[in-house]
């Protein structure tokens, strides 16, 4: 599928894309500008051709609006096999005079192959309006560089990163988010690194630890955010090793009330080469934790080695969609994802060895390591996860899975879920039926249900694996146990107006559809935060939530979930039971705006629009004719005037906010009041007291209404918006104000 448009991007399309045209750019100095081809974001770049040696600059052709204290990201995708290359961001007074320039780091080489430029700044005293500055310095007449997939605008975060832009992206601004623990100095580089058009979140430039001397050298972030004891946390970073033998790691540390480390979980890099690579690490925050950090460093250094990093984030492990995820799933990351290591698995019995896959990203169903399980010759093993609670779930059913890949040899495979007291002694293990794994070097996946007997208390996934011939090597990656639940349930909630949807056991990369169908048979599709589930929604995790609320009232409806690989195979259908919403006294209708759930008003009705259809007609009265010829254009839609009460003050101010953005609202009437659901724009309103007396609450309001299509647009809301990621983003109330007009605004993310 195509790349989309970045959503808070302030460029064009036709400008970050440049594709159909240049019509967004301008050449600044030294070069001209036309279209090139072979992009990034479609065929079409920005191709700039030098007049002479010396540096070049292209411009956007249009200036954009900035905030003074805000900080703003400019990136850009690169290619020049002959010069290195900066970008920056202009930044324009209200006369259109500049005032100022921030440039990124020039890139430390050139490189043909497309490479991220980057580069963040807080716009200064006297900006109203800022641009986007592309250089590089030509060497001689003729020199042509390449630019492609531009963005303009606020920081692109990691969803539920607790750190802050700064130091989560390696330094785009400055390199005060990290500081040096041991025997090392901190520093930033840009060398020309690749990413994925689609990866919007990394940016050109990098943190660098330098070893002073031969040893251990280690950097620290500088920020502690807090953490929750007894919540599971990821501790991430880029690294780019020195050499592929580097010990290069990242480290997720604990602390507490008073700064002193608790607990600390390294996760090393087993390099495939010198580029740079993501690296987990994952715990589980301890009894008395009150903040986390993130280190980065290498073992064993030489003097002035660099170790390279970006990409920093510290989050809940459950806190974001991740494809990696099997919700509900009681074993902790370290056990399932083997970033780390082997986690707490060991070999219980038989010949068999167990370690991490090596290197990074060579054996992986998820993420980029597995378990390694290895045996010199044949016979059986029998391999455990570490055992973890299982609460009180006595009868009910669990799941053990893995996905398990044969690299070397020949093998049997079994799983089995292994129940155990309270006190950790065996109490049964579930029947095992072991069969050929699979030859061929394609991950399988592997399953077990199991009733939890009674006094279980704890529970591990233990797989029996049997070589059938010398040196065999099987891979194990992502195995889960967690109680299985309906795949599909919908849920009605009264108070909303609103049904919700949850979806298990989903497949991550399939395409999404979901309609909801009334008794005569008519389907509707449901809206979700990005738009329609129209068949183009990505399943991004294996679980899903979705609240309709734009359901009909006092009508049974139930809903049907179409999955299908982007290549139109593997298609599934579920469909849920069926739902009715209670509507409750008929004389009270709903009003919900579809692109703000949450906020819906239920009025009470005084009187229903008189409905009225204009049309355009033209009469010819035909001489010697009795009747006209009469030209119509089709009839128009409905029109007419709601009339209904608000009681209180609160609800007055309620419906004052739903309407104040002018968006298109659902009307829903109870079944027999001779309406149906109807999608309508809201014109001037009117809403005096019922008595003239002043500190009377009731309100008679009267809503124009004309009917209009059904808004195909998302639902409002950013995912991992918390209340740290204001604190860590804005310095003071103030500047809180002057970003976002209202508080659902602010709850919502949607900034001025």
């Amino acid at each position: 599928m195509a790349p989309k448009p970045i959503y808070w991007n302030m460029l064009s399309i036709t400008t970050a894309m440049v594709d159909p045209n240049t019509s967004g750019w301008a050449a600044k100095l030294n070069c001209t500008i036309s279209l090139g081809s072979g992009g990034r974001f479609g065929d079409g770049c920005l191709k700039l051709t030098a007049k002479a040696a010396g540096e070049m600059q292209a411009r956007t052709f249009s200036s954009y609006p900035v905030n003074v204290g805000e900080m703003y990201w400019v990136y850009a995708d690169a290619s020049s096999g002959t010069q290195p290359e900066r970008i920056g961001i202009r930044w324009l007074d209200a006369t259109g005079a500049e005032i100022g320039v921030t440039w990124s780091l020039t890139t430390s080489a050139a490189s043909a192959t497309w490479h991220r430029v980057s580069v963040a700044g807080i716009a200064p005293v006297g900006a109203a309006r800022a641009q986007v500055l592309v250089s590089a310095t030509a060497t001689a007449a003729g020199a042509l560089h390449y630019w492609d997939n531009i963005y303009l605008g606020p920081p692109l975060r990691y969803p539920g990163n607790l750190l802050s832009f700064n130091a989560e992206s390696g330094g785009e601004l400055d390199t005060s988010a990290w500081g040096a623990e041991s025997n090392g100095t901190i520093g930033r580089i840009a060398p020309p690194a690749g990413w994925p058009v689609t990866a919007y979140y990394a940016g050109g430039e990098q943190i660098t630890l330098t070893a002073t001397t031969a040893g251990d050298a280690s950097a620290l972030c500088v920020e502690r955010p807090p953490v929750t004891p007894g919540v599971e946390y990821v501790g991430v970073a880029y690294l780019g090793p020195p050499t592929t033998s580097a010990q290069c790691w990242v480290e997720l540390r604990f602390y507490d009330s008073g700064g002193a480390q608790q607990a600390a979980h390294r996760s090393v890099l087993a390099p495939p080469g010198t580029g740079i690579y993501r690296q987990i690490s994952s715990g589980v925050a301890p009894e008395g934790a009150a903040t986390a950090g993130l280190a980065i460093g290498m073992t064993g250094a030489s003097a002035g080695q660099v170790v390279r990093s970006e990409g920093a984030y510290i989050g809940d492990l459950y806190g974001t969609p991740s494809p990696s995820l099997r919700t509900g799933n009681i074993l902790p990351m370290a056990d399932w994802d083997f970033e780390e290591g082997v986690g707490a698995w060991t070999v219980a019995s038989g010949p068999a060895t167990i370690a991490r896959s090596s290197p990074w990203g060579a054996q992986a169903a998820f993420d980029f390591y597995s378990l390694t399980v290895s045996s010199s010759t044949t016979g059986a093993s029998v391999v455990r996860s570490g055992s973890y609670p299982i609460g009180a779930t006595v009868g009910d059913s669990w799941r053990a899975e893995t996905y398990f890949k044969v690299t070397g040899g020949g093998w049997k495979i079994a799983i089995a879920v292994r129940w155990l007291d309270e006190n950790g002694a065996h109490l049964s293990t579930s029947a095992a039926t072991p069969f050929d794994a699979p030859a061929g070097g394609s991950w399988w996946w592997l399953y077990d249900d199991a009733a939890a007997p009674e006094g279980a208390a704890l529970a591990q996934i233990e797989l029996t694996v049997t070589a059938t011939s010398a040196a065999s090597v099987m891979q194990i990656d992502r195995p889960a146990l967690w109680q299985t639940l309906p795949r599909e349930a919908v849920t009605v909630d009264d108070t909303e107006a609103s049904t919700r949807i949850v979806l298990r056991e989903l497949t991550v990369g399939q395409l999404l559809t979901v309609w909801r169908i009334t008794p005569d048979g008519s389907r509707t599709l449901v809206r979700g935060p990005d738009g329609m589930y129209d068949g183009t929604v990505l399943i991004d995790s294996d679980s899903l939530i979705i609240d309709d609320y734009e359901a009909p009232l006092g009508v049974p409806v139930y809903y049907r979930i179409e999955t299908v690989w982007p290549d139109g195979t593997g298609r599934e259908i579920r469909v849920t039971d069926t739902v009715i919403l209670d509507p409750g006294d008929p004389n009270y209708a709903w009003l919900t705006d579809p692109a703000r759930p949450g906020i819906g008003l239920r009025l009470l009705v005084k009187e229903a629009p008189d409905w009225k259809q204009p049309i355009e007609q033209q009469v010819y009265q035909v001489r010697g004719r009795p009747t006209p010829v009469i030209v119509s254009d089709v009839r128009g839609s409905r029109s007419g005037d709601l009339v209904g009460w608000t009681q209180t003050d609160e609800q007055r101010e309620a419906l004052r906010f739903l309407l104040s953005t002018g968006n298109v609202l659902l009307w829903r009437c109870a079944p027999g009041m001779g309406e149906t659901d109807v999608y309508v724009s809201v014109g001037e309103t009117q809403f005096p007291r019922v008595i003239p007396y002043g500190p009377e609450p009731w309100r008679e309001w009267t809503l124009p209404f004309t009917e209009v299509d059904m808004p195909t647009g998302g639902q409002a809301g950013t995912t991992g918006w918390t209340v740290y990621d204001v604190v860590v983003e804005y310095a003071t109330g103030y500047d809180v104000l002057d970003r976002y007009e209202t508080v659902f605004d602010l709850a919502i993310d949607r900034r001025t």
